[in-house]
């Protein structure tokens, strides 16, 4: 049930290509994260209104989701390298597109490319980390990539305000998209697949028919279906309110100026970049307290909503920083997620895995956005029952990961009954005595 692990030990030459890697994911978060502080001048430059706006972001999450699965089995098929230098050469294009755009739908084409480079970069630098490190490393380095990442979301707050209120729209975005496209040489030059002449590529021609039974392989797979619905469940409250929401909810919402409710967003950042790697050095110490963290942070997440959406009159301060502080959890959480794909999948088909994962959350991102912008539109800017949208997939999230983990526990108790290597040892427990494998397709 667990892959073959492409190295048993982490070289120094190892860190530095996850170092190289790691930095393509830097610069894709600053690039998608980049119209949180453009968004007025884009208004201005497009001529379009708040609602428009939205669709910049709920198209290049679209995209992102849409492209996970085809991005896992291109970096199983042509390797780690060769698609992330593509990922830097698409990012690039797409900024350099908007820094000289002027009409809205060639803002929405440059934005659906930056969204098409960054789907190809996280998928890829995880299966890097599983090619190079051995298993008991895989959570710590995911989630030092997690906030490696997070710099690049601090680099597209005040340092871009900066330039765009300076140098301007065009001369920072021509900038940014030439800069990330140069490091695609670099990529290309420095970067490894595997340690060694070690084979981790498939090799077989992309097709229609390969994709769908990578997929299929991989969804068949208990551990790969407990992880998607880990990552839908975990993370997509945290970029909804990061991503799209969240300042209006607190300026309208909750009548806060705009830079206390910007400067309250950045609670998000901080506490994954402290959450994650403190998440991944526990979760590779006690592998088996994986899930047990995940339900602690799910039935936490319900409390703080909870909290928010039924406290009579406006939210104090006090309350919504340590509930958006609590809630910045669920991207370190979420990455448990992809360390379920790399235990119980084989490492030709990691990436297809990871890919499948990396869907739910963002799939549950774009769910819930929509449904908070249709149902602000329908109550005329109700915060309140707008926001239950967000309740009802945390709640539908966490029903599947139950039934889910369930059912993976089954599977990992049988496979220790037929003599095979488990990725991790669990006790069973009284819920367990009765449960049998049952079929995936249910």
């Amino acid at each position: 049930m667990s892959p073959q692990a492409a190295t048993a030990r982490a070289t120094g030459r190892s860190w530095l290509i996850w170092l190289a890697a790691a930095t393509v994911y830097l610069l894709a978060v600053f690039h998608r994260t980049s119209f949180g502080v453009a968004g007025l001048q884009a208004a201005d430059r497009f001529g379009v209104g708040v609602a428009a706006l939205g669709t910049f972001t709920v198209l290049q999450v679209g995209v992102y989701a849409a492209m996970q699965i085809p991005a896992g089995v291109l970096v199983d098929r042509f390797g780690s390298r060769r698609v992330l230098t593509a990922a830097l050469l698409f990012l690039g294009l797409g900024q350099v597109l908007l820094s000289v755009s002027w009409s809205y739908p060639l803002g929405l084409l440059a934005r659906a490319t930056l969204g098409f480079g960054d789907a190809l970069t996280f998928v890829s630098v995880l299966r890097l980390v599983a090619a190079h490190f051995p298993g008991r490393q895989y959570a710590v380095v995911t989630s030092f990539t997690t906030a490696i990442g997070y710099i690049g979301n601090l680099g597209a707050t005040v340092p871009l305000a900066l330039l765009l209120a300076g140098p301007g729209w065009t001369p920072t975005f021509l900038a940014a998209g030439l800069l990330t496209a140069g490091y695609a040489a670099f990529v290309l030059r420095r970067v490894e697949d595997a340690p060694g002449r070690v084979r981790t590529v498939s090799g077989e021609p992309v097709s229609a028919r390969l994709l769908s039974r990578r997929i299929v392989e991989a969804w068949r797979v208990p551990g790969t279906r407990l992880g998607f619905w880990v990552h839908f469940t975990t993370m997509f409250a945290p970029n909804v309110l990061t991503l799209l929401w969240g300042v209006p909810f607190l300026v309208q919402g909750q009548r806060l100026p705009v830079a206390t409710a910007s400067a309250m967003l950045t609670v998000f950042v901080f506490g994954s970049m402290i959450g994650g790697p403190l998440l991944g050095n526990v979760i590779a110490r006690w592998p088996a307290l994986r899930m047990p963290l995940v339900a602690g942070y799910l039935a936490g997440a319900a409390v703080v909503w909870a909290m928010l959406l039924g406290w009579p009159g406006l939210v104090p301060v006090a309350v919504l920083l340590p509930g958006f502080a609590f809630l910045s959890l669920g991207g370190p959480a979420s990455m448990i997620g992809f360390a379920l794909a790399r235990d119980y999948n084989p490492m030709h088909r990691v990436g297809t895995a990871t890919g499948v994962v990396n869907v739910g959350g963002f799939c549950a991102t774009t769910i819930s956005a929509l449904s908070v912008g249709l149902l602000l539109g329908w109550t005329g800017g109700d915060f309140r029952i707008a926001l239950l949208s967000v309740v009802v997939v945390l709640a539908l999230g966490t029903f599947r990961v139950l039934v889910w983990w369930r059912r993976a526990r089954a599977e990992l108790f049988a496979a220790e009954a037929r003599g095979e290597e488990v990725p991790v040892r669990i006790r069973r427990r009284i819920w367990d005595s009765r449960h049998r494998p049952v079929p995936v397709a249910a």
